[in-house]
C-alpha cells in the first residue's frame, strides 16, 4: 500500500474523532466551552510528551545530521510562508487570522501521529525541528496575527511546554539518558492521545456552530486552497530537488515528515489560543475544520505528487 493511501486512511480515522466531538455537544453530553480544558490538556501535556518520548533513541552521526536537515528545511519553509504572505497580503486582502492560518500549521497534533502511523515512530524524532521553528515564530510573530494589539511574548517562546519539552528531549538525547520503564510508558502514553483528543476538542468547539455557516465561508476556501495545495506544492518541488541532490542519505523521508507538517492543516493552536488569550477564535475554527476535511485529500495528494517527483527526476 503507498504511502499516500497510508496518509488517507489515518487522516479519515482522525477526521472521525471530531466527529465524535461534534455529536457529543449536539445531543447534551458536553458544552462547546468544555473543548477548553481539553484543549489545554493536549497543549501542555501531550504535546510535550510526544516530543520527550521523540528523542528517547540512540544517538547516532546520521541522526544528529538528519535533524539538522529538517531543521533547516523548517526554516526555509517558515521564512517562504511568512514572506509569501507578507507580499500578498494587500494584492489579495488577506486577514490577519487568515494569513495566520497560511503560515502556522497543525504540526503537532496531526503531524505527529501520522508520521508514527505511517514511517514509524522513529521518524518522529525529525518532526521535532518543525515544532521548534514553528513554536518559537507562533509565539512572536503569530500571536501579532491572532490576538489584536499584542506584542511578542519572549516568556511563552522560552516557558512554553514544548520548547521546555524539546530542550529535556535534546539533554535526554545528548546524554543517552533513558527513562525508566514506568515513566517511559506514561509519557508515552500522553503522547499517544494527542491526534484524537485535539480532534476531539475541535469537534467539540464547532458543535454549537452551523456547519452550513462552515462550508459556505468562500473566504475559507481560498485560504485552504493556499495552505494545503499551492504553496505546499512548491515546497514538494524544492524538497524533490533537493533529494535528487543527495543531501542526506535518508533525505527522501526526512524531507517528506517536513512537507506532511507543511501541508497539514491550519493549526488547532490558531483556534486554541484566540480561545484562551482572547481573539476571533468562530473563524479561525471555520478555517481548521474546513482544512482538517480537506486535508483528507489534499496531504495524501501532495505527498503522491512529491514521490512522483523524485522518480521523474532520478
Amino acid at each position: 500500500m503507498g504511502l499516500s493511501t497510508l496518509l488517507a486512511e489515518e487522516i479519515a480515522a482522525m477526521a472521525l474523532a471530531a466527529v465524535v466531538g461534534w455529536v457529543v455537544v449536539r445531543i447534551g453530553l458536553f458544552e462547546a466551552r468544555e473543548s477548553e480544558v481539553i484543549s489545554r490538556i493536549a497543549v501542555y501535556i501531550c504535546s510535550p510528551c510526544i516530543v520527550v518520548t521523540a528523542f528517547q533513541m540512540e544517538i547516532t552521526a546520521e541522526k544528529v545530521t538528519g535533524l539538522f536537515l529538517a531543521f533547516v528545511a523548517a526554516v526555509l519553509v517558515h521564512i517562504f510562508l511568512i514572506l509569501v504572505m507578507r507580499a500578498a497580503k494587500k494584492p489579495l486582502g488577506l486577514q490577519k487570522i487568515e494569513r495566520a492560518s497560511v503560515i502556522y500549521t497543525n504540526a503537532a497534533n496531526l503531524t505527529i501521529p501520522l508520521v508514527a502511523a505511517v514511517l514509524g515512530e522513529e521518524w518522529i524524532f525529525y518532526t521535532s525541528a518543525f515544532i521548534i521553528v514553528q513554536t518559537v515564530l507562533f509565539w512572536s510573530h503569530g500571536l501579532t496575527l491572532i490576538i489584536p494589539g499584542e506584542g511578542k511574548n519572549w516568556k511563552k517562546i522560552f516557558l512554553n511546554p514544548n520548547i521546555i519539552a524539546v530542550g529535556i528531549g535534546l539533554f535526554l538525547f545528548v546524554t543517552k539518558i533513558r527513562f525508566p520503564v514506568v515513566i517511559a510508558t506514561t509519557v508515552s502514553g500522553f503522547g499517544d492521545m494527542i491526534g484524537m483528543i485535539s480532534m476531539l476538542a475541535v469537534g467539540m468547539l464547532i458543535g454549537a456552530m452551523d456547519l452550513r455557516e462552515v462550508f459556505a465561508a468562500k473566504r475559507a476556501y481560498f485560504v485552504c486552497l493556499l495552505r494545503l495545495l499551492l504553496l505546499p506544492g512548491l515546497v514538494a518541488v524544492c524538497f524533490a530537488l533537493a533529494v535528487c541532490g543527495g543531501a542526506h542519505p535518508e533525505a527522501e523521508y526526512i524531507l517528506m515528515v517536513v512537507l506532511v507538517a507543511t501541508a497539514a492543516p491550519p493549526a488547532v493552536m490558531l483556534t486554541q489560543t484566540s480561545q484562551t488569550y482572547g481573539g476571533d477564535p468562530r473563524y479561525a475554527s471555520i478555517i481548521n475544520v474546513m482544512g482538517s476535511v480537506l486535508c483528507i485529500v489534499t496531504i495524501p495528494l501532495i505527498i503522491a505528487f512529491y514521490e512522483y517527483l523524485i522518480l521523474l527526476l532520478q
